[in-house]
């Protein structure tokens, strides 16, 4: 079965003007993945959308991981 995305495994909260922290959680896992962004055009297309893109999802997803790296990798 191929697993699939949808904008119901993301969270965001508003933090300032012009930022989101964002969570991933995953269905499959039910890990969570975070990151705070300041790249408006993502959550236009993610959170601001009726249907988002599939490929906008993914790119969001990506961006989540990658924070939580550098995230843990700072502790």
């Amino acid at each position: 079965m191929k697993n699939t995305i949808s904008i119901s495994d993301f969270t965001f909260t508003f933090t300032s003007y012009g930022r989101y922290d964002v969570t991933y959680t995953s269905p499959r896992t039910g890990k969570k993945y975070s990151c705070s962004t300041t790249d408006m055009t993502i959550i236009d297309d993610t959170k601001n959308e009726d249907s988002p893109k599939i490929k906008d999802l993914n790119r969001l997803k990506a961006m989540c991981k990658l924070g939580q790296s550098v995230a843990d990798s700072l502790k």
